[in-house]
């Protein structure tokens, strides 16, 4: 009989499909008998035994349970079949059992196996000498169980990088987890004793098993050894809770925790870092008497959240706090030297933008007063993009803010505006834009002699602005063919026409940090923020260059503006918008196929050529062997006291090189170059290390494993971090 599927009944012989049924069972209504769905090259069957064998490419099915072998002797009378020769066994969860032999009940679920291999579902393996399985439950004697791949790319064999060898496995397929008695782990060869009785996650269940997670190890100048227990908790597939304790050798143990959970609206976590100890003066100018030394409870908090209340509505939140300036650096929790906390609700569709948000920030730095860090709330905007009018799309938009301290200024602000903007090509390819903007501002300032910078405060009390501008922008690409590729040569002109504008008797928040560069030459207000406006008709112009061609691009922008009036400008000294002339700016940007990308930025000064700022981000090689270098230099000579960003020259250097197939070594470092002739308040000497940081690691499929120094030189108050280090050991496909 050559490959004949059948269908054959368990419990007994199946009725003919021409035989009439009594009408006692058409009554009754009895359920259809299970039935296995069977194939085979040759069938034979023993009347007297009971017996159906079947060989060659047999396969049997039932309940979602396959079977398949080279031959299959079946017991009818007794439900027993044994399986012989290339046996696969597949469950309905997915996990596949190979075996030479395999003797299992006719449910096809239940048996016991010799010599087998078990591949589960998420791509773990288990290889045993006897197994038998039952239910859900699978208990293998002398096994051998990993999650790596066992060969490699070219089907060549491998040695898994970790495996776990045990003398009594259980598989649990309901719960999935797998237990292990008399256990050792086997990591690149090295065999390390485990506990007598324990157990992991085989990884099938969504959202992992509850149990111990891999200890972390540590060494740092300030806690000296550092601990890590982390266990993690799976309280339902929907949520969790990880608990770490700390233990260190110099200081207090700490406790850590991060509760998650997914809603039917969105998801949040919460995270809690707590510990006792010793409190550093953040202050460097504060005496450090040994009486002024206190203990006390220390911690940082987080929260983050976000929520779709209907397909418009989105509810984002984020809270972050810590009790003092200094327990974040010390227990390398964030090198953040502020700390954002918001909550906004926001709307979005097609047309139309509505968020109403809260703001509030918590300074680290050994500078920052607390009371005199703005809250803003509550702040609303809210855009609306009208229909078609004159031939351009208009834009409407209404801002309010409110800006609170505890002690300083407060200030609040509501305007109103509408956008009309109209795009059209010329019959020589020109790209014309022409846009009309009006605004109608009112705030009001309380406490403003609080504000020390006198630019900054405004007048007290109410106080009204209109805005106003008209602006023509003109781009013409031509394009072309270049040393095998493709050239594009686009000149741009911009003039905008705007009246004066009081903005001195307005407060300035949101518009400190202002600075010239390519990005907002063309803007139509070079101010960042909505408190300070570019007041002043100007012409702006520039040079957009781009080349391409197979494997490498070379793109350039270059321009300046040019004030129409001779008004004294608003923008401080350095900004490089002072003079009717700007500063020249620019950005360049080379890449060579995936092997090489450098970006350069820049601003010269108009009269001297001389560098105003430079930034500059290379990186060469590819995605595992690379070098990295960044440049900053901000010589604009800005008065620390109207400036929000002082001067600064910083080089950062990063670099990975992998010198074997898993194994690579890696270090960074950022140097100060600062000086006292660009900032004057700087404590740097022109070469002063931050940090720096270098490792070894092993990586492949299913492990990492890696050592790491890291040495920081930054000094907040009396407290300065020093040198960490770590130890990185990480099973994957381990699960939780």
């Amino acid at each position: 009989m050559s490959a004949m599927p059948l269908l054959v009944g368990m419990a007994g012989p199946a009725y003919a499909q021409d035989q009439p049924l009594p009408s006692s069972s058409l009554d009754a209504q009895p359920v259809a008998e299970p039935m296995v769905d069977f194939a085979a090259d040759e069938v034979s069957y023993d009347t007297g035994a009971d017996v159906v064998t079947a060989s060659g490419q047999v396969r049997m099915a039932r309940d979602g349970h396959y079977l398949a072998a080279d031959r299959v002797t079946w017991e009818r009378s007794t439900g027993i079949v044994a399986a012989e020769g290339n046996v696969v066994v597949l469950s309905p969860e997915g996990d596949k059992l190979i075996a030479d032999r395999v003797d299992l009940t006719d449910t096809l679920r239940d048996g016991t196996i010799d010599n087998l291999l078990i591949v589960l579902e998420t791509g773990g393996r288990i290889a045993a000498q006897r197994g038998t399985r039952k239910g859900d439950i699978t208990e293998l004697d002398n096994a051998v169980y990993s999650p790596c791949p066992v060969t490699m790319a070219g089907g060549c064999p491998r040695n898994p990088s970790w495996k776990i060898t045990a003398a009594r496995v259980v598989q649990d397929s309901r719960s999935g987890r797998v237990r292990f008695a008399g256990g050792r782990l086997n990591v690149l060869g090295i065999k390390i004793p485990l506990l007598p009785v324990f157990s992991i996650s085989d990884g099938s269940q969504k959202g992992g098993a509850s149990g111990a997670l891999v200890p972390g190890i540590r060494i740092d100048s300030n806690n000296g050894l550092e601990l890590d227990f982390p266990y993690y908790w799976r309280i339902d597939r929907n949520r969790d809770l990880t608990v770490t304790p700390h233990i260190y050798s110099n200081a207090a143990p700490a406790l850590e925790g991060r509760w998650r959970h997914l809603t039917s609206l969105g998801a949040y976590q919460v995270g809690a870092f707590v510990t006792y100890g010793e409190v550093p003066a953040a202050d460097p100018t504060a005496a450090s008497l040994p009486g002024d030394r206190r203990n006390g409870f220390r911690g940082y908090f987080e929260a983050n959240g976000r929520f779709q209340l209907d397909p418009y509505w989105t509810l984002t939140g984020s809270l972050r706090a810590a009790t003092d300036k200094t327990v974040t650096r010390r227990y390398d929790i964030t090198r953040d030297d502020r700390l954002r906390s918001f909550i906004s609700a926001e709307r979005i569709d097609l047309d139309s933008y509505v968020a109403i948000q809260g703001w509030a920030f918590q300074g680290l730095l050994s500078t920052d007063v607390q009371k005199r860090i703005p809250i803003a709330l509550p702040a609303v905007d809210a855009r609306f993009r009208l229909g078609e009018v004159l031939g351009g799309r208009v834009e409407v938009q209404a801002n309010s803010l409110a800006i609170l301290r505890v002690d300083g200024q407060d200030t609040q602000r509501a305007f109103a505006s509408a956008r009309w903007d109209m795009r059209r090509i010329t019959r020589l390819g020109q790209e014309l834009t022409l846009t009309a903007y009006g605004r109608a501002d009112a705030y009001h300032t309380d406490e403003t002699a609080k504000t020390q910078v006198d630019i900054y405060r405004g007048q007290e009390g109410w106080q009204f602005r209109g805005i106003g501008a008209l602006a023509a922008d003109l781009k013409w690409p031509l394009v072309g063919g270049l040393w095998g590729g493709t050239q594009r040569l686009t000149p741009r002109i911009q003039l905008v026409l705007t009246p004066p504008t009081p903005n001195l008797r307005i407060p300035n928040e949101d518009a400190r940090a202002v600075d010239l560069e390519d990005s907002n030459l063309f803007a139509l207000n070079r101010f960042p923020g909505y408190d300070r406006w570019e007041d002043g008709s100007r012409v702006t112009y520039g040079l957009e260059w781009a080349f391409d061609r197979p494997n490498w691009s070379i793109h350039n922008v270059i321009g300046q503006s040019y004030r129409l009036t001779r008004d004294p400008s608003l923008f401080p000294e350095g900004t490089g918008l002072t003079d009717r002339f700007s500063d020249i700016v620019g950005r360049t940007r080379i890449q060579f196929g995936r092997l090489v990308d450098v970006t350069h930025r820049y601003r010269l000064d108009k009269d001297s050529f001389a560098l105003r700022r430079a930034e500059v981000d290379l990186t060469v090689g590819s995605a595992r062997t690379y070098a990295q270098v960044g440049y900053l230099l901000l010589n604009r000579d800005i008065a620390s006291t109207v400036e929000d960003l002082r001067d600064r020259e910083e080089l950062r250097l990063a670099g990975r090189w992998q010198f074997h197939r898993y194994w690579s070594i890696f270090g960074s470092t950022v140097l100060d170059l600062t000086g006292k002739d660009e900032d004057s308040l700087s404590l740097a000497d022109g070469f002063e290390p931050v940090r720096h940081r270098l490792g070894i690691n092993y990586e492949d499929e299913c492990l990492e494993l890696g050592v790491a120094w890291k040495r920081d030189y930054e000094r907040i108050g009396e407290f300065r971090k020093g040198s960490t280090f770590s130890i990185n050991f990480t099973l994957k496909g381990l699960g939780r």
